[in-house]
């Protein structure tokens, strides 16, 4: 008889998941169930197989999917997870459950330019009336609460300005009108901050990023604690087909595993960094809500354990000379530009050329994104090799 023992997060997440109902085999690693349906026998065992909530068609249910699912419950703290094919499937598929034409949605004005873009063709296209705010301004988004607001939706850290949320007042506004707080988790990770634990409904995350972080799969998804919810987003992700793949759900869970030593490592790498970067006399402005000089580092002390625990993603600002910023990023070694965040190694993208260059002029300046802010994904490599490699790169603009 073993003794029962309680671990840390970082050790019990080796071993959620990997129980298969109907399996008695113990792989060592999960295996990949890369078939598009389940064989059953006669008519009572299908009854029995759909009343059981069990295996039929990929689009429905997989194991792969049920194991990451399970997985990113127990960090998030949740309940149920369901995987999508991407972050922004797991975004929209959402909106759709949830939300009617005449309902209110209420959305940080600092979002994830993608995410700005489907608020705006599709949610206010079918009749969803929306509102931005800016959520550092509490009695902002008090008042534009109405009594048709069904949703409040923001990031805790948001892209590409490295602005905060306070989830837990959030929650507190949200479900004092009866409604639910969403909150994108991708830049943070559930490694420094836990939504759901601190109120939120529901929980999105990107696991092309930081959860899976090896650049090589695509995938997302939500997390909440009500069966209610999370049925009624299982059942238009069905008939959407913003279904995970089982392959990408394998690699993702097989990320997930290292996950822990990964961004831990990254959000230290990216607090080092940013200082350094703030003091370079190159440099305008650094976001990373470790800096003193954040407009939010109280609050960024009260949501995170401390500055090495918050996010690996920072922005600079550089002057807005095209040819210096070019020759900055020829020169150097590590960093590359590529479209994406959350890897292993450290990236660069240029949010007026990718993720924000649909936002109008107007918001951009809200948002504070100027043709001289790059946004850094922190990856993996030793700091000080980071730090030297950035340093020598921006003596382009001593001249």
């Amino acid at each position: 008889m073993k003794k029962e023992m309680n671990f840390s997060e970082a050790t019990q997440l080796l071993y959620e998941g990997e129980t298969l109902n109907g399996c008695s085999l113990k792989p060592e690693s999960f295996p990949i169930f890369l078939t598009t349906a389940f064989t059953m026998g006669n008519l009572e065992d299908v009854q029995n197989t759909y009343d059981e909530k069990g295996y039929t068609y990929v689009r429905t249910r997989n194991p792969n999917r049920n194991a990451l699912g399970k997985a990113i419950s127990f960090m998030e703290r949740g309940t149920h997870t369901l995987i999508f094919s991407s972050g922004m499937g797991a975004i929209t598929t959402t909106y759709f459950s949830l939300l009617e034409p005449g309902d209110h949605f209420i959305a940080n004005s600092n979002i994830y330019g993608e995410t700005f873009d489907a608020i705006n063709l599709l949610l206010q296209k079918y009749g969803v009336k929306v509102d931005y705010v800016d959520f550092g301004d509490l009695p902002a988004v008090q008042a534009a609460i109405r009594p048709e607001t069904k949703m409040i939706y923001t990031e805790v850290v948001s892209n590409p300005t490295d602005r905060l949320a306070d989830i837990g007042e959030l929650a507190k506004l949200a479900h004092s009108c009866g409604a639910l707080l969403m909150v994108d988790n991708t830049f943070t990770t559930p490694i420094a901050i836990k939504p759901i634990a601190l109120g939120a409904d529901i929980v999105i995350n990107s696991l092309t990023k930081y959860i899976n972080g090896h650049s090589d799969a695509l995938a997302g998804s939500i997390t909440v604690n009500d069966e209610e919810i999370y049925n009624k987003i299982h059942t238009i992700r069905m008939l959407t087909g913003t279904s995970g793949c089982p392959f990408s759900a394998w690699m993702v869970y097989r990320g997930i595993h290292t996950m822990d030593l990964r961004v831990r490592k990254q959000m230290k790498n990216a607090a080092l960094l940013a200082k350094v970067l703030n003091d370079h006399p190159a440099v305008l402005h650094v976001n990373h809500p470790s800096l003193e000089s954040h407009p939010q580092h109280v609050l960024a002390e009260k949501l995170f354990k401390d500055n090495e625990s918050m996010t690996g993603m920072l922005s600079f600002e550089m002057p807005n000379d095209a040819k210096k910023i070019n020759q900055f990023m020829d020169r150097l070694h590590l960093a590359h530009y590529a479209p994406t965040l959350g890897g292993i190694r450290t990236t660069l993208s240029h949010p007026l050329h990718s993720s924000h260059h649909h936002v109008p002029q107007e918001e951009l300046k809200k948002m504070g994104i100027s043709y001289g802010l790059m946004r850094i994904s922190v990856g993996i490599e030793d700091g000080e090799d980071l730090i030297a490699d950035f340093v020598q790169a921006l003596e382009v603009f001593n001249g």
